[in-house]
């Protein structure tokens, strides 16, 4: 984007950049501003109302349809020639936008490209006959179904799919077959978006092309396989973790996106609250035990582990992880891949790591007793072990230790803290607005308000939606952690039979605070809105 070093009159904080200088020519011509987002657009309307050279000729982009008129965004708004032009050749009125022209050269160039290549792989894959998937077949004679994964229409529409997501700041990319259509979709922010249609026939090239990137078995569409990609963003390594899985009409595919920017993070920066951050802190520098990090898929666990390890690392320390897979490679850490097939697992692995002089071990995952007991060894032989637990919160976390078989003396011995986390969205800093809202309506929610105002109504603030966060009102997301010492009052109420309500009294008397109010505080301060407390955290009943 154009970047000028001005700065705005009425917000000196805000420079100008290109958008503020177009919106500013379309408000004098009384025109509406619209930033391209390109989620939003249809790839058919874009690419097959006009001409790509009569496009870029004139930085004229199809967006979308108003009441029957197509509209269309212009970084010329002046130029009534072109527009006649396309009434003409389409028969429909145009509606006039006006964007930046770096944005409409870009979305040109991205659709366009992506277009012409899934066109022409299209065209290529034609056949006679109807494929309807894994679990609804026709038979087909011919053995030249497939096109090529080297096929060069394939490889630049798979390698956009991958710059694509990497501009959008997505964590996952889903290719999914449907009965006549195969869906691509991108998590950004932790909500999926639909991002493109793709023509069922060039399905299974798309698929090749990405199994024969991660190194998986072409020829094997009954089976989950799972694989990894290595590539480059912005001149940085990135690894994209690839998962397919048979599905009714075909194969499914989900990469993740493993991007170091975000797994590799200073710990302060990670969302924790001051008082929260020193008690983690002083737990990852005890020289062994057992610190557990808990909470659901997508949690971010992985980037406060990885984080976690980096800040320990030095050239005086043995680093050792286990991991299902592993999800980064990191050369200061010596990290180990799980393998079933021969008995390379967790709790088996976790034997043989004893004997490398290890001085701080990283579990992927405690499943079972076995892994459960086998780390719980290796704490007590002075290591310091970090893994990660599926509980909801960290006071169930010990009564799900007790469930797996581990006794209770052990537990007292080893385990010296645990920590639950979620991540929240941020308000956009670009539209930022306050609002006020009755505390009788918070506490009819399920929030608690401390000391709430005399007057009743409590400042909060929320994003209006803007073109620099695609009008959703956020941007980014940040950790919201509840953090639990393994205190010795805990150890002596920690038995067979202890009751949750019973060591959620035992905590708060040692001033412990929940995720909920972590959170709360969070969105008292401006940082996210009341919606996304809800969406992540709930009042634990005991």
């Amino acid at each position: 984007m154009l970047a000028l070093n001005l700065k705005r009159a009425d917000k000196p904080a805000i420079s100008i950049d290109e958008d503020i200088l177009y919106e500013t020519i379309s408000t004098a011509l009384g025109l509406p501003y619209k930033k391209i987002d390109p989620l939003k657009l249809d790839l058919n309307l874009v690419t097959k109302t006009i001409p790509k050279n009569f496009a870029m000729k004139h930085l004229m982009l199809p967006v979308g349809m108003d009441r029957g008129n197509l509209v269309v965004a212009t970084s010329d708004p002046l130029n009534r020639e072109a527009v006649t032009d396309i009434e003409r050749a389409t028969s429909l009125k145009v509606n006039l936008i006006v964007s930046s022209k770096s944005d409409i050269e870009k979305m040109i160039a991205d659709f366009f490209g992506f277009k012409h290549s899934i066109s022409a792989a299209e065209e290529q894959f034609s056949r006679k006959g109807v494929d309807l998937g894994n679990l609804e077949q026709y038979v087909h004679l011919s053995s030249s179904d497939d096109l090529p994964s080297t096929d060069q229409h394939i490889v630049n529409a798979v390698n956009h799919l991958f710059t694509y997501s990497f501009e959008q700041r997505a964590s996952d990319i889903h290719v999914e077959p449907k009965r006549d259509t195969s869906i691509v979709r991108m998590r950004i922010d932790g909500v999926l978006h639909t991002v493109y249609e793709l023509p069922k026939k060039v399905h299974n090239a798309v698929l090749s092309r990405i199994k024969t990137l991660s190194g998986l078995n072409m020829a094997e569409k009954r089976r989950p396989q799972d694989g990894r990609i290595k590539t480059e963003k912005e001149g940085v390594e990135v690894e994209i973790r690839v998962s397919t899985i048979p599905v009714a009409f075909g194969e499914k595919v989900v990469m993740r996106i493993m991007d170091p920017d975000v797994l590799f993070q200073k710990l302060e920066e990670l969302g924790f609250e001051q008082d929260d951050f020193f008690k983690y802190k002083k737990m990852v520098q005890m020289p062994h035990g057992i610190i557990l990090v808990t909470g659901p898929t997508g949690s971010g666990k992985s980037t406060t582990l990885y984080s976690t390890l980096r800040m320990l690392s030095s050239p005086e320390v043995n680093i050792v992880t286990i991991e299902d897979p592993i999800e980064m490679i990191h050369e200061d850490f010596n990290q180990i891949a799980v393998q079933p097939a021969i008995d390379v697992t967790f709790g088996t692995i976790l034997r043989n790591i004893l004997r490398q002089d290890p001085d701080i071990i990283m579990v992927g995952e405690i499943r079972d007793l076995q892994t459960a007991q086998s780390a719980v060894q290796a704490a007590l032989t002075g290591h310091l072990v970090l893994s990660t637990l599926h509980t909801n919160d960290t006071l169930s976390t010990v009564t799900r230790l007790l469930d797996l078989g581990i006794p209770p003396f052990l537990i007292h011995s080893s385990l010296t803290g645990i920590i639950a986390q979620r991540l929240v969205r941020g308000i956009c800093s670009n539209c930022i607005e306050t609002f006020e809202i009755d505390v009788r309506k918070l506490h009819a929610m399920g929030f608690n308000i401390h000391n709430p105002p005399e007057t009743g109504r409590v400042l909060l603030k929320r994003g209006k939606g803007c073109v620099y966060c695609r009008h959703t009102g956020y941007k980014g997301r940040k950790g919201v952690f509840e953090v639990l010492p393994y205190s010795e009052a805990l150890k002596k109420m920690t038995t067979s039979d202890v009751s949750l309500s019973d060591l959620r009294m035992a905590a708060q008397q040692k001033g412990f605070i929940s995720l909920r109010e972590r959170a709360v505080a969070k969105m008292l301060r401006g940082e996210t809105t009341y919606q996304e407390v809800l969406r992540v955290t709930w009042e634990q009943e005991y």
